[in-house]
């Protein structure tokens, strides 16, 4: 069967977004960081990652992070390459001593349970479960050392509060797959052990990097399983990405594009007010999105309680239109990667309101896709 043609729908110019680039990943990248990429691409890219000028900036990145965060002492900031589904096969290598516990509410908390379920030296994994548009709360058993929740599951648009389970062991770790949230949504080291994410959402880089903000607990626990004996890869190694860091490096070569692009990123997040501010501009731009949809007869956000739709992926169910011909017509018009989660299998666009993402431009967007759907209804 013939592929299905966009719809040649003209949009006008004064309507269109200053840009147009609403992805959930890779998502936009800021032009001055691109410019200042290409300002240092014939004396820094190319060169040794072992040597001053890179080692400074992935201590750039490291420091920025701590203070981005808001970082206790004591925390520390681990990087290595292969992203966070990599990091998925790290855990269950260096974190989980037996029994994890996961909450699963989308496709991508589901993939962290999968790696758990098939690693032969971990017990089978406890899953909470709740239908796609919703999350679950973790259930407390004795045996667990490991509850491993996500921040923000970026296939749904789905965001959850993270809280310490109350009543678990306290030895047991809180680990966070903050891949789409973190520095776009709002969170306490005093309710996690492991934050981790990857750099090609709210941080506008490229992929290819994991980075943890690990507390005390988690470097103890680190550093436990590993004198343990466990037979541990080493590139999947923590205690070895682990040393790394604290030497300002990766155990093997990174990208020096996407550390140079994320440290850009994370100075114009600290120069504009940090966290708070990113979280203040993610949340504009996401009242902008729901608050259209609900005012559409055609449109509804996906995510029935407000409390838990996500302020950094949208997602608005389309009933009645074709959400395949909006997304066609409006990349025909430049303004791309609206489309749904591929698995999730709904009429629905799903939109990224990251902190590079201008609030304007999510304005302008619901105005072009009122355009498009006037002309679809004919």
């Amino acid at each position: 069967m013939d592929p299905v043609r966009p719809p040649q729908i003209q949009i006008p110019a004064p309507l269109l977004p200053g840009d147009g680039r609403f992805g959930c990943g890779p998502s936009k990248v800021r032009p001055e960081a691109v410019a200042a990429l290409a300002a240092v691409g014939c004396s820094w890219l190319g060169t040794s990652h072992r040597q001053a000028p890179v080692k400074d900036l992935v201590g750039s990145v490291r420091e920025g992070l701590r203070t981005l965060f808001g970082l206790p002492a004591g925390w520390e900031v681990v990087l290595g390459n292969g992203g966070s589904t990599y990091f998925w096969d790290v855990a269950t290598f260096g974190l989980i001593e037996r029994h994890s516990e996961h909450l699963v509410f989308g496709e991508f908390s589901s993939k962290f349970a999968d790696a758990a379920a098939r690693a032969p030296h971990l017990a089978e994994p406890a899953l909470v479960v709740s239908e796609p548009g919703t999350h679950p709360t973790p259930v407390v058993e004795p045996d667990l050392d490991v509850y491993a929740l996500t921040h923000n599951e970026t296939s749904t648009g789905v965001m959850m509060d993270l809280r310490r389970p109350a009543g678990a062991d306290p030895a047991a770790l809180v680990v966070v797959d903050a891949t789409s949230a973190a520095g776009g949504l709002p969170w306490s080291p005093t309710e996690v052990d492991v934050y981790y994410f990857a750099p090609q959402k709210c941080f506008a880089s490229d992929g290819g990097l994991w980075m943890a903000c690990c507390s005390p607990s988690a470097i103890e626990r680190i550093e436990a399983v590993a004198a343990t004996g466990r037979w541990i890869p080493a590139s999947l190694d923590l205690r070895t990405a682990l040393e790394n860091s604290r030497a300002n490096q990766t155990y093997n070569t990174p990208a020096l594009a996407t550390l140079f692009l994320l440290d850009q990123q994370l100075q114009w997040m600290l120069e504009h007010g940090g966290l708070e501010w990113c979280i203040r501009r993610c949340r504009q731009s996401a009242d902008a999105l729901y608050g259209w949809a609900e005012d559409r007869p055609w449109a509804a956000p996906f995510v029935s309680d407000p409390a838990q739709r996500s302020s950094v992926v949208g997602t608005v169910d389309l009933e009645g239109i074709d959400a395949t011909a909006v997304c066609g017509a409006l990349r025909e018009n430049g303004l791309v990667d609206t489309d749904s989660y591929r698995k999730l299998g709904r009429n629905q666009l799903r939109i990224g309101m990251f902190p590079a993402v201008e609030p304007d431009d999510v304005v302008a967007l619901t105005g072009c896709i009122d355009y498009v759907v006037e002309r679809l209804r004919g």
